[in-house]
């Protein structure tokens, strides 16, 4: 039993503005028909006991935290910029004031 039909994906296909052959919507209406029934199968697991996660695998940042640190010689940074007013960079305005 399919779940997905050609229909459905030419619609599909036409909102993400998409040009499908006829072999190419007969394909996809096969794999995404695989992939729901799929879906299916998972949702008759019993899950009462598993903790809710985001990742299969536990993974923690591997960067190293943030050290401030003052820089001693402020003018040779200000003096590296493209354009500058006063102790701080000048760059171009990107947003436009409220009206």
């Amino acid at each position: 039993m399919s779940i997905i039909d050609r229909d459905q994906v030419r619609k599909v296909a036409n909102l993400a503005r998409l040009e499908l052959t006829d072999e190419e919507e007969e394909q996809m209406a096969t794999q995404l028909s695989d992939i729901l029934e799929y879906f299916q199968q998972l949702s008759e697991l019993d899950t009462t006991d598993v903790p809710p996660t985001t990742r299969a695998i536990d993974v923690s940042n591997v960067t190293r935290p943030d050290q401030l640190q003052p820089y001693p010689d402020r003018e040779a940074i200000l003096s590296e910029a493209p354009d500058q007013d006063g102790d701080f960079f000048k760059v171009p305005q990107i947003l436009q004031a409220e009206e």
